[in-house]
């Protein structure tokens, strides 16, 4: 069923946002109508794929913004509730334009490879803006940069726990030191919803060089954000739901549906992450769950051969939160145990 809403305010629009049709790829939309079609990745080196998208155009004038998943193909929840938002927006009643991208990582999804695309090797939310002469991972985020990072005027990047992470829900706020597009995006993350909030502040400043989908329309000048939910693979209504209402939160404060966000009120700020790594490969045992907080120096797993002897002790760097924790036995020399986030202290 279609979720119904009434007109909203008009803000300052581009050109493109006031055009009577939108196209993305090969979905066009005429205004007050949805189209779905393909960004066709041709093929080079290696083979060609094809990206979903979906052009909400709505009936009345209003800002752009994208929302895209699935650039790891196994971060189930995000796909699915990119899904559930293509089914629940209704056009005629949305002021403005929506971009959705459920699947940015099609070979990731069909071939449950986690991390990368398995074409190439390489992660799909690594290598942007991308070249169009490059490998499928870098000739899809050129495209990406071009058909929708460069047509939106926001963007959200969604994103969860893959298969082998045991992940609790969080945001990123990325600091630029433009005020205008800080405060902007520092809205739209309150307005998302999710209470724990990473604030990113060594993100590249090169928009040439700018890796991430996120930043590569920060570096451009697009207030943006990025928000992940969903644990191990699972797609879990809690998660799926923080999602949608995520995006619908953030359509609401820029004015694109009707009604206020409802922002939340008291967020914890994350100032840094700091990354566990196994010194030893092995089978690993999680000692904490996702989302524990804990002591600098508190065990939070360990890895042992594959007689059963421990091998390595992986302790907790400093005080903060498990951000995630390895939710798989598998642990190679050098992989990620557990990120943990350091909560601000202070105002």
């Amino acid at each position: 069923m279609k979720i119904l809403f009434a007109a909203s305010a008009v803000l300052a629009l581009t050109p493109m946002a006031q055009a009577q049709s939108f196209a993305v790829g090969t979905a066009r939309a005429e205004r007050g109508h949805a189209a779905t079609g393909y960004i066709e990745v041709p093929a080079g080196a290696d083979p060609a794929t094809s990206i979903p998208v979906v052009v909400v155009h709505g009936a009345r004038t209003g800002p752009v913004l994208a929302i895209v998943s699935g650039a790891h193909g196994t971060e189930y929840a995000s796909i699915i509730a990119v899904e559930r938002l293509i089914g629940a927006l209704d056009p005629t009643q949305i002021s403005g334009t929506v971009i959705l991208v459920p699947l940015v990582n099609r070979a990731s999804f069909d071939q449950k490879v986690v991390h990368v695309n398995p074409v190439d090797g390489k992660s799909m939310n690594r290598f942007y803006p991308g070249r169009s002469d490059g490998s499928q991972t870098e000739r899809a985020s050129y495209l990406i940069t071009k058909e929708v990072v460069e047509r939106c005027d926001h963007l959200i990047d969604l994103h969860g726990g893959d298969l082998d992470e045991s992940l609790r829900p969080y945001s990123y706020w990325t600091k630029t030191g433009h005020d205008e597009q800080d405060r902007i995006s520092k809205e739209m993350v309150l307005a998302f919803g999710l209470d724990h909030i990473i604030v990113s502040t060594d993100r590249p400043k090169d928009p040439a060089a700018s890796r991430y989908l996120e930043n590569t329309a920060t570096t451009r000048g697009k207030p943006s954000i990025t928000a992940e939910a969903g644990h191990a693979g699972t797609v879990e209504p809690e998660d799926v739901d923080a999602l949608v209402r995520g995006c619908l939160g953030v359509m609401r404060h820029l004015k694109m549906l009707p009604g206020a966000a409802e922002p939340v009120a008291s967020p914890i700020w994350i100032d840094s992450v700091l990354t566990v790594a196994s010194d030893e490969p092995g089978i690993f045992y999680p000692l904490v769950k996702r989302g524990s907080y804990v002591a600098a120096g508190t065990p939070i797993g360990y890895v042992t051969d594959f007689f059963g002897k421990k091998v390595f002790e992986a302790k907790a760097p400093a005080a903060g939160v498990v951000l995630y924790i390895c939710s798989v036995p598998s642990m190679a020399k050098g992989g990620t145990v557990a990120n943990v986030g350091v909560v601000r202290t202070g105002s």
